[in-house]
């Protein structure tokens, strides 16, 4: 998705200089202007901000409230300096926002001053895109002959993955980027998999009868040719991990939603070896491979199937003897499927160049990642992990990093300037946690604020990744529009989602409300517990997450005054309702990680052999990021006014409960229960009606 006028070579618009840093407040008046808004104090801050980090070569933390108006106050800086930028969003719904309304409306408000129209597209990885090879030729599907079984009586597929493949393979004649968030309604991850390729799978364009028309081409064309490229964390990811670059050169990276960028570079560089993975490997070596090495993958599959049936899952500080084995016969039986591949031509496949394609990202996959857990090292985490889900009891290798932050130093603020922000990044009062996640030191911090006689950073290749850290505040009255209330006389939560206090006293506060709650659970335990209780207690809706899609559970809750959702984690940072129909959000416990998570266990004890404090560097960290995310549902517009309700008393006894506090917004802070009640039922009578959304 690009726009659609180019500046023409050799003209005005390719010959413009940068706009000076001094016209931006002028430049931001005017785009904000042209999205029918007015420019806020902290916009102004934090775009003037971004323009001096860019001219000094220097990298931004910002912190920006909701409300703030961020996405104008980093677009407008960036398309001012004439760099090619390169955003990075960890959510669709901001891809799209940035790409479909601020940057159209942003450059054509800037063309009189810029004298250039600058280029956009949206980058996503390959497997984001249909595959016409697949949609044309056929599947080298792991689903066998059963794929369209059974039939109507015209010959049609009945089952729902049949129906939603042909629906796939119709669309593909019908859609200009092939984007499957382009495709509506959707289809499961395992329709989606018979028509797409991984960047390994894929034959390359030269190659494919259809690389001239490929949508996965297409996009990295006009990337290519763009001034602004929008994509997401994974490909950020995945630029930073593999070296090889996938992402065009830029001399500015954005970075929107940086609380999420850890987590998303952790899952990155996580491997995993299951028995289904070894399966589809020897499924697929079996169409071109010679026998001797499809025997020897697929006893390698028996015996690690038969020792993960029994393994128990936990953190692994070295592999057993026994397991050892097991994973070296994989990798050995990897190899030599890999060899076997590399010289076996013409077994009379119609189409063997992508069966093998297939078939040689399988066994590389889990080469790579066999041969990762065999050579251990003091970097990564390894652990076995057990799911339950469906009754099938399976269990799988997992491998991850015990922290990214050094690949992020390494690798993100090299020849670039890097502005990170999000309306969470300050934790306990300053931006040093977070920073030193992102790989930003604290020894590298830079003023606040630039002095003309400061110190400036040195540059070059070696040169550390000096930072400074700017909170522009939010436009909201925090103190005014919302009361933390922390219910102090609660017992202290234990391991079991039973608490029935809590629970009388969710229904208490629910009631006082008029329903218009945002439950936010540490768990779905939790959140399914709570939802049966008080559907008995109480005469209003209330939704559960998984009883339908995320997106039809949010409209029916923004769009009656009534209804209560409850959920877990994707609804403590996802969850985006103005007005009344959420004037309450309740968050059940602390959201600290679980004890028994192998790796945030590792990582706090790491942090524990440095003589760091584990607790609060990991586990109070990750809790404080959520319940930050979590409080933000509440405020979202200017008019909104509410009740954030934390249902344990910890965080008003405990030694850490300042930290959780004071990272969170500045809401009135009470342990009254009565004074909470009257304010809820006050709200609630002063709201005015829903409006269908």
């Amino acid at each position: 998705m690009t726009n659609d006028t180019a500046p023409l070579p050799g003209g005005p618009d390719a010959s413009a200089p940068p706009v000076p840093a001094s016209r931006i407040p002028e430049l931001l008046h005017a785009a904000v202007t042209a999205v029918g808004g007015v420019e806020r104090p902290g916009q102004v801050r934090m775009a003037e901000a971004v323009a001096d980090a860019v001219d000094e070569g220097e990298h931004l933390l910002v912190q920006a409230g909701t409300g703030t108006g961020k996405s104008l106050a980093y677009l407008v800086p960036a398309l001012a300096h004439g760099d090619n930028v390169v955003i990075a969003t960890a959510t669709l719904a901001l891809q799209r926002q940035l790409v479909e309304r601020d940057l159209p409306r942003t450059v054509d408000a800037l063309h009189p001053t810029l004298r250039r129209r600058p280029l956009f597209a949206m980058l996503k990885g390959r497997s984001n895109y249909l595959c016409l090879h697949r949609a044309n030729e056929g599947t080298p599907s792991d689903e066998g002959e059963g794929l369209f079984d059974p039939v109507d009586a015209l010959g049609g597929p009945t089952g729902k993955l049949g129906q939603d493949v042909l629906r796939l393979r119709d669309w593909a004649d019908e859609t200009d980027t092939g984007d499957r968030d382009d495709l509506t309604p959707g289809v499961s991850d395992k329709a989606w998999a018979q028509l797409s390729v991984t960047s390994k799978e894929c034959l390359g364009a030269a190659r494919c009868a259809y690389g001239q028309e490929c949508f996965a081409e297409q996009a990295r064309e006009r990337a290519k040719l763009a001034d602004v490229v929008v994509t997401n964390h994974a490909m950020l990811a995945i630029d930073a991990i593999e070296g090889a670059p996938v992402l065009p050169e830029h001399g500015l990276l954005i970075i929107d939603e940086a609380h999420e960028l850890v987590n998303r570079v952790t899952g990155a560089a996580t491997a995993e070896l299951t028995v289904g993975a070894v399966n589809r490997a020897v499924k697929r070596a079996a169409k071109l491979a010679n026998e001797k090495s499809v025997d020897a993958l697929q006893a390698a599959a028996e015996n690690f199937h038969g020792l993960m049936e029994t393994a128990q899952p936990g953190q692994v500080e070295e592999l057993p003897e026994y397991l050892g084995y097991a994973v070296a016969g994989i990798r050995d039986a990897c190899r030599q499927v890999i060899t076997s591949l590399g010289e076996t031509r013409d077994k009379g496949l119609s189409d063997e160049d992508a069966v093998r394609k297939q078939a040689m990202a399988s066994a590389e996959t889990l080469h790579e990642t066999a041969d990762r857990l065999l050579t251990g090292s003091e970097y990564d985490v390894i652990w076995i992990e057990r799911s339950d889900r469906f009754g099938l009891g399976t269990a799988s290798l997992r491998v991850a990093p015990l922290s990214v932050s050094g690949l992020l130093r390494e690798n993100l603020y090299k020849d670039r300037s890097v502005v990170l922000t999000s309306a969470t990044l300050k934790l306990g009062g300053d931006f040093l946690g977070v920073a030193a996640s992102l790989g930003l030191p604290g020894e590298t911090r830079l003023p606040d604020q630039r002095t003309p006689d400061g110190p400036s950073a040195e540059t070059g290749e070696d040169a550390p990744p000096y930072w400074r850290g700017l909170d522009v505040g939010s436009p909201f009255t925090y103190p005014k529009q919302g009361i933390l209330y922390v219910a102090k006389h609660l017992p202290p939560p234990g391991r079991e989602p039973d608490r029935p206090e809590m629970l009388d006293e969710l229904t208490e506060l629910i009631g006082a409300a008029g329903g218009r709650t945002l439950g936010l659970f540490s768990s779905m335990r939790a959140a399914q517990a709570a939802a049966e209780a008080l559907r008995e207690r109480l005469d209003v809706p209330i939704l559960l997450q998984g009883e339908d899609t995320l997106g039809e559970l949010i409209r029916t809750f923004a769009s009656d005054a009534q209804t209560c959702l409850f959920g877990t984690l994707s609804l403590w940072q996802g969850v985006d309702v103005p007005g009344s129909a959420c004037q309450l959000v309740v968050m059940d416990r602390i959201p600290f990680p679980r004890p028994d998570d192998p790796l945030m266990s590792a990582r706090q004890k790491d942090v524990e052999s440095r003589g760091g404090n584990g607790f609060m560097a990991v586990a109070a960290t990750h809790a404080a990021l959520l319940m930050a995310q979590g409080a933000g549902r509440l405020v979202r517009a200017a008019d909104d006014r509410g009740v954030v309700a934390v249902l344990d008393p910890r965080l008003a006894t405990a030694r850490y409960g300042s930290f959780f506090r004071s990272s969170m917004p500045d809401f009135w802070y009470t342990t009254d229960r009565n004074q909470v009640r009257r304010s809820l039922a006050a709200i609630d009578a002063s709201a005015p009606p829903v409006k269908a959304r």
